[in-house]
């Protein structure tokens, strides 16, 4: 039977869409939740018939309130696995509690290196030859999980932040569908920082 999958957006949910688009026997797609009712990626949800809910931080006194609600929501969904796909937002401790070593998170940079919101500017801005995107399991801080998997993209002389993102977003959502697709058929082991998939 296929893993059940949740998937997290905060953008226009191109990673989403790369899962979509490529079907897994590994994995189904059961539920999309945005922190954003604008969001693109609530639309691909819709296009392709997963359902979707909308957990506004704006809507809760604080952030451990939105965090206990996302988590609520989420399990509302049973899922095997999170994957957080352009989600914007910090998880806190409901959401660790409640899904432990089962959220997967994309950054656009060779972690630890440049970890935050602005991966890719950073890499640019200290002259680095080469970045990439790292496939890493949620911990309580910001990009600092146990590391699944990295693909390196080389930096072009005339690159800016929007070149250098679109190509590394390329090999993101190959390493996403990828990774995803194997944790969700052999799931993995966690010994300190090293992840093993079988």
């Amino acid at each position: 039977m296929p893993a059940r999958l949740v998937v997290l957006v905060s953008g226009g949910g191109t990673n989403l869409q790369a899962l979509i688009d490529e079907p897994q026997d590994s994995f189904d797609i059961v539920g999309v939740i945005s922190d954003r009712a604008d969001a693109g990626g609530l639309d691909r949800a819709a296009a392709a018939g997963v359902p979707s809910s909308v957990i506004s931080p704006g809507d809760y006194p604080d952030r451990a309130a939105w965090d206990t609600a996302l988590a609520s929501t989420v399990a509302e969904f049973d899922p095997d696995w999170v994957v957080c796909a352009g989600f914007m937002r910090i998880l806190g401790a409901s959401m660790l509690a409640a899904f432990p070593s089962r959220i997967v998170n994309t950054h656009p940079a060779l972690l630890p290196a440049f970890p935050g919101a602005h991966g890719v500017r950073d890499a640019l801005a200290y002259g680095v030859r080469v970045t990439g995107c790292t496939v890493h399991l949620v911990d309580s801080g910001v990009d600092t999980g146990p590391i699944l998997a990295q693909g390196v993209v080389g930096i072009l002389e005339d690159d800016d932040d929007q070149s250098l993102h679109e190509r590394i977003k390329v090999v993101e959502r190959e390493l996403l569908v990828d990774i995803v697709s194997r944790l969700c058929a052999l799931g993995c082991t966690v010994d300190g920082r090293k992840v093993t998939i079988p």
